[in-house]
């Protein structure tokens, strides 16, 4: 019973500092502030691209949307700049992922992608899909 105790709370320390290191690791804006030379509509295992017609004000339009959600902050850029870069943490262990939105003429470039593992399980594509519907609604 001694050594199963013991090794909970080994167990127990090992999530905290994972949890801490995710949480505590800073974003390096030259790093997540980027996109990649072409933007399409697709999805991958660690994140998902969309490219919409928004008109001249879509980054502008959208900025507003994304910065009303939860645990969502600017990282790096602008609406003048025409093009900002998010971080949105997990709500249990903080997990980062970074959605970079570019204003390309008429057109929004979406690109989200995740910091840590191999799969984000269709999160980011179902968060910008999400924030693509409340900019239809508009």
């Amino acid at each position: 019973m001694k050594i199963f105790l013991i090794g909970l709370g080994v167990l127990g320390l090992i999530a905290v500092a994972i949890s801490a290191y995710v949480r505590l690791t800073p974003s390096d804006p030259d790093r997540w502030h980027s996109m990649p030379a072409a933007v399409t509509n697709r999805d991958t295992s660690g994140g998902a691209m969309r490219v919409v017609g928004a008109g001249q004000d879509g980054l502008a339009r959208l900025n507003k949307i994304i910065r009303a959600t939860p645990r969502t902050q600017v990282l790096a850029g602008s609406v003048e700049e025409g093009m900002i870069t998010y971080v949105t943490r997990s709500r249990v262990f903080g997990f980062p992922d970074y959605t970079t939105v570019r204003q390309a003429g008429p057109q929004l470039e979406i690109y989200g992608r995740l910091r840590f593992g191999g799969s984000d399980l269709g999160v980011n594509a179902a968060r910008i899909d999400g924030w693509l519907h409340s900019f239809a609604q508009g």
